[in-house]
């Protein structure tokens, strides 16, 4: 049965006149007052309750109270054990989530019931809700400006171990045969040769652990063979084929290596590493786990935060507040980030109307659809051209900023004639007598050419004109505060806990990753 109180309940004595003057003020100017007095009340309990019937079965925790234990649990970094001892004995906790009674009921909470409710919470993706929730009410309490923002990714490794490819093998078959074993040992013993099965499970199961660097070729190809064979063996057997264990067998096989011919005369060839896509698995306790070559393996976190870089005189500068956050494995590019960041925010209320991020985000098609939503991305065009250094190219001729046309040559001669290029675009030819006299005939794209033209496209003629605008001291003061948010990035990690989580899987990641964001923004609403 639901049990939801009103925090808007009014008393008729203080229940935290013990603490006296001086310690009252430590809360009333702390997170806890904030949290109790702008938060609580936004707390998304009509989620949540879905998950209990509204009149019948026992009593349910106090929903709104359990949503912001489960919140502060993130926010503090803290294990199911310390969060339980907090709840009992933390004055702040209390005043926070409203707790006046002295009693059990109130302030005690066991661990697996701690676990249930963080389960209804992923379920229901209740981590968003409120991180939109609690977030938007900051911003419109503290009456912080969003129209320029910036945008980054944080690498996240969650609980599991980094495995060479030989021990992503090894404990792959090693999980599928402790779960055959326990559920199915007596068709394990008829179909599958019991070497095999003691390679893995004996008491040498430190077998493949302690190969040579000389037979780790040959061990590798072995663990490889013993794959092709469980799964060869268990294919057509419609229980087992079902697993969980033996789809990530599969996956393993599939992803790592080729198989050459089929049934009993099938061979298994390992793939070139550099071969493997970036979204193999990783290891078998996390499947949803990715790979950033630049990075290692696990997740990452897009984030969008607000700044101010300039300060009206007289007046104390509003904490920046992170907006957007979305995680996602390691192997997604960060160039796929913009749109679903500006969408989000833009539903809220809370979109930028300048963005900042870097390289790896400045696609011409990231800045032409940001600005299609009145958003000016500015971020580096990816790389530059190679014959930029010791040749005049499109970056160097002067262009009419409305037309696109190059009016122009480095030199200062205008073109001859105009005609339309290829793929859609422009080909400018200039006087070939005054190419011939010029001095910059020798390394200029033009010169060099027989006819005396350069053909250009459009998307080559908007990222002609961003590199040459990045070498200008205005685009330098404008992009010099994205730098910002790496601090912010460094501060999660350190002081929440963001960089090693204690779960696994995509959605408790999330679920960790959104709530310590939400309480670093609480935090910094609570220093304003």
């Amino acid at each position: 049965m639901q049990r939801i109180d009103s925090p808007l309940q009014d008393y008729l004595i203080d229940h935290f006149e013990f603490l006296g003057p001086k310690r009252k003020v430590l809360l009333e100017s702390g997170w806890p007052a904030l949290y109790r007095d702008t938060l609580l009340m936004e707390i998304p309990v009509d989620v949540i309750k879905t998950c209990f019937h509204d009149t019948m079965g026992r009593p349910t925790k106090e929903l709104r109270t359990m949503l912001g234990i489960v919140v502060l649990q993130q926010m503090f970094d803290l294990t199911d054990n310390e969060t339980t001892r907090q709840l009992a004995f933390n004055t702040e906790w209390h005043y926070a989530l409203n707790l006046v009674r002295e009693d059990d009921d109130s302030k005690y909470l066991c661990e697996r019931t701690l676990r249930t409710y963080r389960a209804f919470v992923i379920e229901k993706e209740i981590d968003g809700i409120l991180f939109r929730l609690l977030t938007d009410t900051l911003l419109d309490k503290l009456h912080i400006s969003t129209e320029k923002q910036r945008l980054d990714s944080t690498h996240i490794r969650s609980n599991m171990r980094r495995l060479s490819r030989l021990e992503l093998f090894r404990k792959t078959i090693e999980k599928f045969l402790h779960v055959m074993e326990r559920e199915h040992a007596r068709l394990l013993k008829k179909s599958v040769d019991p070497k095999l099965v003691e390679r893995y499970l004996g008491k040498k199961k430190g077998y493949f652990s302690q190969v040579k660097p000389t037979e780790a070729k040959e061990a590798l190809q072995k663990a490889a063979d013993d794959l092709l064979v469980l799964v060869e063996t268990f294919r057509s057997h419609k229980k087992i084929s079902g697993m969980r264990v033996f789809c990530m067998l599969q996956r393993v096989l599939k992803e790592q290596c080729n198989v050459i011919g089929e049934g009993e005369e099938s061979k298994v060839e390992l793939k070139d590493p550099k071969t493997v896509s970036s979204d193999s698995l990783q290891n078998p306790s996390d499947p949803d786990a990715g790979y950033s070559g630049h990075k290692g393996e696990g997740y990452q976190a897009q984030i969008m935060e607000t700044y101010q870089d300039e300060k009206p005189e007289g007046e104390a500068k509003t904490p920046d507040l992170i907006t957007y956050v979305n995680v996602e494995p390691a192997n997604h590019s960060d160039s796929e980030a913009p749109q679903p960041a500006i969408q989000e925010t833009k539903e809220r209320g809370c979109a930028p109307k300048k963005l900042l991020a870097d390289s790896a985000y400045g696609s011409d098609d990231n800045v032409q659809q940001a600005a299609e939503e009145n958003v000016d991305f500015i971020a580096p065009t990816m790389g530059k051209p190679k014959r930029k250094e010791n040749e005049l190219i499109l970056d160097d001729f002067t262009v009419d900023e409305i037309s696109g046309e190059i009016t122009a040559c480095p030199a200062g001669e205008p073109p001859q004639e105009v005609v339309p290029g290829p793929n859609g675009g422009l080909r400018i030819y200039f006087d070939p007598v005054a190419c011939e006299n010029c001095d910059h005939k020798d390394y200029c794209s033009v010169g060099k050419d027989s006819n005396h033209k350069i053909d250009y496209t459009a998307k080559q003629m908007r990222l002609a004109q961003r590199r040459a605008a990045e070498e200008s001291e205005e685009f330098r003061q404008k992009y010099r505060w994205r730098s910002g948010i790496e601090a912010v990035n460094a501060k999660l990690k350190q002081k929440l806990g963001m960089g090693r989580l204690r779960v696994r899987g995509l959605a408790k990641v999330r679920l960790a990753v959104t709530l310590k964001v939400l309480g670093w923004n609480i935090f910094q609403a609570a220093r304003a």
